[in-house]
């Protein structure tokens, strides 16, 4: 059985839908929960996030520099991706494997993340299309 994936992304719009293509196409799972392709039914967004986020059996959590963060250059992921990363990090547990960090580029990440192991995806998902698929084929 494909586990159901929740994509958490920023503005990055061309990685949101590698991996999107990649997790349906390659993969073949069932078309991944990303929240800004669904309605909303009158929800506020932590409501709508809280609602598709507890269907989820593994998230995917793109961190790619989305807004300004210091003078050196670096790039920040937007605040929602922090949130939701947190979130499923609690939801589905730290150590469980099924939370994937995947980075693009010089962003930076949160001191509170300092250590978590990460995908590293600025050359796209393809380039990492084989580390993502090993990850997914360890889970349990």
């Amino acid at each position: 059985m494909k586990p159901r994936a929740f994509i958490v992304h920023g503005h990055d719009e061309a990685s949101k839908l590698q991996l999107k293509n990649f997790l349906q196409n390659r993969l073949h799972f069932d078309e991944p929960i990303i929240l800004s392709e669904l309605p909303s039914r009158g929800h506020t967004v932590i409501e709508k996030f809280e609602e598709h986020a507890k269907r989820a059996d593994i998230a995917f959590a793109l961190l790619t520099p989305d807004d300004f963060a210091s003078s050196d250059g670096s790039g920040r992921a937007r605040q929602n991706v922090i949130f939701e990363l947190g979130y499923f990090l609690g939801a589905l547990g730290r150590k469980t494997g099924r939370v994937f960090v995947l980075r693009k580029g010089n962003v930076e990440i949160p001191s509170d993340l300092q250590g978590v192991v990460y995908i590293d995806i600025t050359n796209g998902i393809d380039a990492a299309a084989e580390r993502i698929r090993t990850e997914i084929e360890a889970l349990p």
